[in-house]
């Protein structure tokens, strides 16, 4: 899957996002975390990658304004999910009040390995009410070992109570430009030929998401031929080729 194997590691490789990224890289230089953050806006920008960077970029032994190193003891026990320290927990399947008693017993424990515990909960906005009430407390007063991280698409969903006592980051729809330069990249890197106007068709169906972008890029490339132009990302979408609008507004006419 291309939207897993292009995903940014680094926050040089984030795609957009500048104003968060200004505000994040700072907080790495001067060391100084916020003990929940709230990430929330469109689709396919960026919310869990950059959650994941900065968790790993606060455990990491050797980490830079650009985040973690991706290599130190810390770094690969959580891309290698192999530490209980960093738990990840999709709300759309794991959305219960008992599901969250779970994760807030465990913050009674200290870290076994890395420096802090952190819990990501994507698709926050799933949780159901009696489920909110209960992480409130938690949010309220966590632990000094740990750090919540908080990712959703429908930020009016998220009870004012926990809006309130995290650090929110607005994510935007990317451009266009933003969308088709990173795909240009990617058929780079594979060795692809391509049209740049099929890339920003691409884009534009894309609608401000580099997740979706990737994901039509992709079937575009299963067809195994060496490029990507713009007759064959219309046809893959549904756009009928200009040719045929032409003739119906002539026949109308």
């Amino acid at each position: 899957m291309l939207h897993r194997t292009y995903r940014p590691q680094t926050l040089s490789e984030v795609c957009g996002q500048e104003q968060n990224l200004i505000t994040i890289r700072a907080q790495i230089e001067e060391k100084r975390y916020s003990s929940a953050y709230l990430f929330e806006g469109h689709r396919g920008t960026g919310k869990t990658t950059i959650a994941r960077i900065l968790a790993r970029t606060i455990c990491c032994d050797h980490p830079t304004t650009d985040g973690p190193c991706n290599h130190c003891r810390n770094c690969r026990m959580i891309l290698e999910e192999k530490t209980m320290d960093f738990i990840e927990l999709d709300a759309a399947s794991h959305n219960t009040i008992a599901d969250i008693k779970e994760l807030i017993n465990s913050t009674s424990y200290l870290p076994s390995i890395l420096p802090k515990k952190i819990y990501i909960i994507d698709e926050a906005h799933n949780l159901s009410k009696s489920a909110f009430d209960a992480l409130l407390k938690t949010i309220e007063e966590p632990p000094e070992h740990c750090i919540f991280m908080l990712c959703t698409t429908e930020l009016y969903k998220i009870p004012v109570t926990i809006r309130s006592r995290c650090s929110i980051f607005t994510f935007s729809a990317l451009s266009i430009q933003t969308i088709s330069g990173r795909l240009a990249t990617v058929l780079d890197d594979v060795g692809k030929k391509y049209e740049l106007k099929a890339l920003e068709t691409i884009a534009y169906q894309a609608d401000g998401s580099m997740r979706d972008a990737l994901s039509i890029l992709e079937r575009c490339l299963q067809d195994g031929d060496n490029e990507i132009n713009e007759d064959k990302v219309k046809e893959l979408v549904g756009i009928p080729k200009l040719s045929y609008i032409e003739e119906i507004v002539e026949s109308v006419l």
